[in-house]
């Protein structure tokens, strides 16, 4: 199966959400209770992020400090075949360029064709930790869209070196990221589209966007994106503020706009318990009404926090 085939049955719109992988040293039944908790809504896929290896400066007993390159989370194709295999609910691991060779990217795919895993999510990832690049500038991707000719370059049998890659039975089918507010380095909305629309035209079969809190950016941004000519289902991807000091975290880390309304009520709030109230009550209102315009799906950031979207999911699912 499909992501997309979630999107064409007409039941309403399908549960999704992401999960982080846990910090190295942590078990993974951390990312079991996660799952358990939301199992009961019927999600009918799980994203799994991604995260390339960091380099740290340890200081030495005299002083110095010494570089070492450390991969803080375990790996992303590890975890979705283990949930795949534990629930059989579709796994969708995050696929970057930002980190990753593309030798590397390519033993993830073989990985994942191997392991019976079809689906994945392509993005191209943050920047923070360019430290931890080895190699050259040519053996990495600068954007999605290399990435993404990489992957269809593997699904029809060819390798980054050129040479042909055996036993690719089911192709990989992928998403990509899109942005109701633009992207941060986009000059203008029309050129988010624009590199959007080119997306398409290469193989996503759907999007989802960034997070955000006003749903009418969502719809304009739809109707831009029709008018355009973009015709892939574009899913709603929403994460619920769970502590006060994402009034001014979640504008600054992911360039998204907070609604006057919502702001003033976390203002308000004098704990965090006060503040995922008010983020729990918001979030269901955007459910209900993205839901009401017939949207293909809806997914949710969970960040490694499920007990909130679990309500969410109760009201709405």
């Amino acid at each position: 199966m499909k992501v997309t085939d979630f999107f064409r049955k007409g039941e309403g719109p399908a549960f999704s959400f992401e999960i982080l992988p846990p910090l190295r040293g942590n078990s993974i039944y951390k990312i079991y209770d996660i799952v358990d908790s939301l199992r009961e809504y019927d999600p009918k896929f799980i994203n799994i992020t991604s995260h390339h290896s960091e380099y740290i400066y340890k200081p030495l007993p005299d002083g110095t400090l010494r570089r070492v390159n450390t991969l803080r989370r375990p790996g992303t194709v590890a975890i979705a075949a283990a949930l795949q295999i534990r629930y059989g609910i579709m796994a969708v691991p995050h696929i970057i360029c930002r980190g990753f060779t593309k030798e590397e990217t390519e033993y993830a795919l073989l990985d994942l064709n191997f392991l019976g895993i079809h689906n994945l999510f392509i993005v191209r990832g943050d920047d923070k930790t360019q430290g931890a690049l080895h190699g050259t500038p040519a053996d990495y991707h600068d954007h999605a869209l290399g990435l993404q000719a990489q992957v269809n370059d593997f699904n029809r049998g060819i390798g980054v070196d050129g040479t042909s890659i055996e036993g690719i039975h089911i192709p990989f089918s992928y998403g990509m990221a899109c942005y109701p507010e633009r992207h941060e380095e986009a000059p203008n909305m029309d050129s988010d589209i624009h590199y959007m629309k080119k997306k398409m035209e290469e193989g996503a079969e759907y999007f989802l966007t960034q997070m955000f809190f006003d749903n009418s950016k969502y719809f304009e941004f739809v109707e831009r994106c029709r008018a355009a000519g973009i015709d892939r289902p574009i899913v709603p991807a929403l994460k619920p503020i769970s502590k006060l000091r994402q009034l001014n975290v979640l504008p600054k880390v992911f360039r998204t706009e907070l609604p006057e309304a919502l702001a003033s009520e976390l203002r308000k709030a004098k704990s965090d318990a006060e503040a995922s109230a008010i983020g729990v009550e918001w979030t269901i209102a955007q459910c209900r009404e993205l839901k009401a315009a017939g949207v293909p799906g809806i997914h949710f950031y969970t960040m490694s926090l499920s007990e909130n979207v679990a309500k969410i999911a109760k009201a709405i699912f």
